[in-house]
């Protein structure tokens, strides 16, 4: 066996392959002779099978799985020699050369691992918000809480902002109804905006049996196409007006909370610490986002092709799967893989420059790193100890942990290095609240 390898581009390599078909042969007698001892055909006793049968039945099998061989350890065997990282897999593919009758080539094309150098971080700046958690952050999460479980009570009065309605209508084009422009039973919230303005505007101040007719001119950049820049006429009628209504904050409300005994100190108690939890996730959250893009900023690399396309696929399958999950049909919600390719790319670079930060710097977690990542996890249960128990007997999600525990440290590597800067965020700032 002989094998050669030439440069490509700068992580692209292609290595040829020459087996010779005299060994090759020899190898698939030597396999044949061993499956005859104990082959079973019908018409012959375990191991009397003439050669013959046994070669024409199973001669095709047993040359493919030499050549594999063969083409394998030459492989092997090359990329040992050059010392090369092989990044994703070979794509091996066979070369006809009538003029080397006595040999087989091959080409196994594939990508190497960048030369990885993480750059000074001493210029970066990352921003750690800092929030003071008030009475009146608690109020608005409690009243946030409220709004979750706000019920619904049916009015003949006239709709109004806030109140849900539920409607039929019908639109027409050119006196043609559209497609999606039918509707029986449809209920919104007024003020939400799931409906486009126009279409709210003349559901508000409509009572129960109310009919109303208007029009409604579709944006020239409407996503749906088919009534871009067109007008419809829209008929409807309201069938229903019903007005939210608050839960009151009593003992009922707490034990709906999961407050047992019903008391609003405890319950006030409980969601405070769920808030201080939440706050300092979402704090940790834009800290390390901050951190791993510093870290992707000082460190520019060229991926291995194989990397990206292999995690892009990956993150298509999580996404048709979660699809699924949720009842979804795929031909309806299309995934493009181009539109994941960014976050693969990303995915790949942190990948690549974690492993090089734990080789390099020892950042590897320890046993009581991860353990302590998952019991904080666990606190937001009802019973944690039984949680953490189950992190450790599931193996994958005890990877995922030893994943995040790998990334705190890095982070805290990184702030080590970089400029930390704290400053004041309001609450609704940080909780995305309006």
């Amino acid at each position: 066996m002989a094998a050669q390898v030439e440069n490509l581009g700068t992580l692209e390599r292609r290595l040829s392959i020459s087996v010779a078909v005299e060994q090759i042969d020899r190898q698939v007698d030597e396999r044949l002779k061993r499956l005859a001892r104990n082959v079973k055909m019908p018409g012959f006793r375990p191991g009397r099978v003439p050669m013959r049968l046994v070669a024409q039945q199973y001669g095709g099998q047993v040359r493919s799985e030499v050549l594999g061989d063969a083409v394998q350890q030459a492989f092997s065997a090359a990329i040992k020699e050059a010392n090369l990282k092989v990044a994703g897999y070979p794509r091996i593919e066979r070369k006809e050369n009538p003029e080397q009758p006595a040999s087989l080539e091959f080409s196994a094309v594939f990508d190497v691992y960048p030369e990885i150098k993480v750059g000074d971080l001493s210029g970066a700046t990352i921003e750690r918000p800092g929030v003071t958690l008030d009475e009146a952050a608690i109020d608005k999460t409690i009243a946030i809480l409220r709004r979750q479980r706000l019920t619904w009570s049916a009015v003949t009065r006239a709709a109004a902002d806030g109140d849900r309605v539920t409607v039929d209508f019908e639109g027409r084009i050119g006196g043609e109804t559209f497609d999606g422009g039918r509707g029986s039973g449809v209920s919104f919230v007024i003020g939400e905006s799931k409906m486009l303005p126009p279409f709210e505007a003349n559901v508000r101040g409509g009572a129960p049996g109310a009919t109303r007719e208007f029009e409604v001119k579709f944006s020239d950049d409407y996503p749906r196409k088919e009534v871009a820049g067109k007008t419809a006429t829209f008929s409807l009628s309201v069938k229903q007006v019903e007005e939210p209504l608050l839960p009151p904050l009593d003992a009922e409300f707490a034990r709906r909370l999961g407050v047992t005994d019903g008391d609003l100190t405890t319950m006030r108690d409980e969601v405070r610490a769920n808030v201080e939890r939440e706050v300092k996730k979402r704090i940790e959250s834009r800290v390390k986002n901050q951190a791993l893009q510093a870290l992707l900023d000082a460190t520019p690399l060229e991926l291995p092709r194989s990397l990206v396309e292999m995690e892009t696929q990956r993150m298509v399958e999580a996404a048709a799967a979660e699809l699924q999950a949720r009842g979804l049909k795929l031909e309806k919600v299309p995934l493009d893989p181009q539109a994941l390719e960014s976050s693969a790319k990303r995915r790949v670079a942190l990948g690549l420059v974690f492993a090089e930060l734990a080789r390099a710097e020892n950042l590897q977690p320890k046993p009581a790193d991860v353990r302590a990542l998952i019991e904080a996890e666990a606190q937001s249960y009802e019973s944690p100890a039984e949680v953490v128990k189950w992190f450790y007997m599931q193996p994958q999600r005890l990877s995922e942990m030893e994943s995040l525990a790998l990334e705190s440290n890095i982070v805290a590597w990184v702030l080590s290095k970089a400029k930390v800067v704290d400053t004041a965020v309001a609450f609704d700032d940080l909780m995305g609240a309006a």
